[in-house]
């Protein structure tokens, strides 16, 4: 695991990417990336490192490397995330215009839209989705575990071009059905995230739906799915 403070003109702060190379890497070779919102919640809760590298031994994914991006405390992860977020836009062109040219720099990379997934829980996925909505050109994978999912989601969805081009991974508790926000509201996330699969089977989109059952909208139920997650989405490019 290495650090990189990338300051943002974009955001107007540094940011640190927090970078997991497989354990057989080599620059012999070129590898996709998967950008993880949440960054900490993921390595820490969801074991994505671990996931990544038994997966990668088995030949079950193509070769990764992970990128965790966190937030300051749960105002800041609203600010950058939340689909009407004051910093939302802005956060949506750190990843296309700044974290993207910094990897592809960096690394071997494959220089290919469907070799960098988005991945991301609850608002994290919800941005992932409508960056990758934005810049489908760029980003070519979704994984979004739990999003929220209001009727600028689906709008955004409604109006998106190049919509076809990407291959989505989205999962929802069954039981998500009164999850309390950061603003203190309660959403059924549950109805809202089955009108978002109908939307986007409609729109001829690679989605691949899971409802969890007895699902909550915890890391207890997320950490297993996101291993079918990459073994769904981090495949053959």
């Amino acid at each position: 695991m290495t650090e990189k403070q990338l300051h943002s003109q974009y955001l107007q702060e540094t940011m640190t990417l927090k970078i997991y190379q497989p354990e057989a890497f080599s620059p012999l070779y070129k590898y996709q990336f998967c950008i993880m919102q949440d960054g900490n919640d993921y390595y820490q809760m969801g074991r994505a490192a671990t996931w990544c590298d038994e997966l990668q031994e088995q030949g079950a994914i193509t070769g990764t490397i992970l990128v965790g991006i966190h937030y300051s405390d749960k105002w800041d992860r609203r600010e950058k995330y939340h689909p009407q977020g004051q910093q939302s836009r802005a956060y949506r062109k750190f990843l296309a215009l700044e974290v993207v040219p910094y990897l592809d720099d960096s690394f071997p990379s494959l220089y290919m839209a469907h070799a960098r997934t988005l991945a991301g829980d609850s608002l994290g996925g919800s941005q992932a989705l409508m960056t990758a909505l934005t810049y489908p050109h760029t980003f070519g994978k979704v994984i979004m575990q739990s999003p929220y999912v209001d009727q600028s989601v689906l709008d955004a969805v409604k109006t998106a071009k190049a919509i076809s081009s990407i291959a989505v991974y989205h999962s929802i508790g069954t039981e998500e059905t009164a999850v309390e926000t950061t603003d203190g509201d309660i959403k059924d996330f549950l109805t809202s995230n089955r009108e978002l699969h109908n939307l986007l089977q409609t729109s001829h989109v690679d989605n691949t739906y899971h409802e969890l059952e007895n699902g909550r909208h915890t890391w207890g139920y997320w950490q297993h799915d996101l291993r079918q997650a990459f073994a769904n989405i981090l495949g053959p490019i």
